[in-house]
């Protein structure tokens, strides 16, 4: 009698995990490393890639290529072997103006979207990203320093909407520079999440109303900004 009731607990607790319930404290967790060299394995939106050595690390190279005057959010590098809920997400990335960037203030915005899922209908992404300003990290400028980092979700929340309806919520001051190795970490649990920058142990910024459920990851870049990626992890 005793082994049954104990299969049973054992069977109830797996039927839980089964249905995407969150493990308890003593479950293992699982890292892996996403490679970013194998481009047959993404999907290269809006962007031009390749694989480059880039200050001393291997890494790929992202270049938007979208039409001109086209708002941030449509250049994406998905990374079509990825499946993500919750979890831990780590990357190294650069982020810089493009040379040829033609509006008077290029920021070399570069991040990291999740939870991706397309809309086949429409051909639009949607996602939950944190991205960094890196131009604005160091600017004399207070204003500028305060919006080094933003969340958008996209396409329902984009910057825009998020500074003019919730002003300060979504962005925060981070010590970034352009064209530098910048270490990002993302916790994500549910409708949570969290980003540290450089390896702070305290997020810059906390985010508590996601609003996608499960999705890919993808590499992120902005308007006129060439950015570089290496050393993708994710833990679950």
């Amino acid at each position: 009698m005793k082994s049954l009731i104990a299969a049973i607990v054992v069977l109830a607790s797996l039927a839980v995990d089964a249905r995407g319930q969150t493990p308890g404290p003593n479950a293992a967790v699982k890292t892996t490393t996403v490679p970013l060299d194998r481009l047959n394995e993404q999907q290269a939106r809006n962007v031009k890639t390749e694989w480059v050595t880039y200050n001393g690390r291997k890494a790929l190279r992202v270049i938007d290529t979208a039409p001109p005057d086209v708002a941030d959010g449509i250049q994406l590098v998905i990374l079509n072997k990825t499946e993500f809920r919750d979890g831990t997400i780590e990357i190294e990335l650069t982020g810089e103006p493009s040379p040829t960037a033609k509006s008077t203030a290029p920021r070399g915005f570069v991040g990291v979207a999740f939870r991706v899922n397309l809309d086949a209908a429409k051909d639009v992404a949607k996602y939950e990203c944190f991205y960094l300003r890196p131009t604005n990290g160091r600017a004399a400028d207070q204003v500028r320093r305060n919006h080094s980092t933003q969340y958008i979700s996209y396409p329902d929340f984009p910057w825009f909407r998020l500074r003019k309806e919730f002003p300060e919520k979504y962005e925060s001051y981070a010590d970034v520079v352009p064209g530098e190795w910048t270490k990002l970490k993302i916790e994500v649990d549910g409708d949570k999440a969290r980003l540290y920058v450089q390896g702070a142990p305290q997020p810059a910024l906390v985010v508590n109303d996601l609003k996608q459920a499960q999705g890919k990851i993808a590499l992120w870049v902005g308007t006129e900004t060439i950015a570089h990626f290496a050393n993708l992890r994710v833990s679950r």
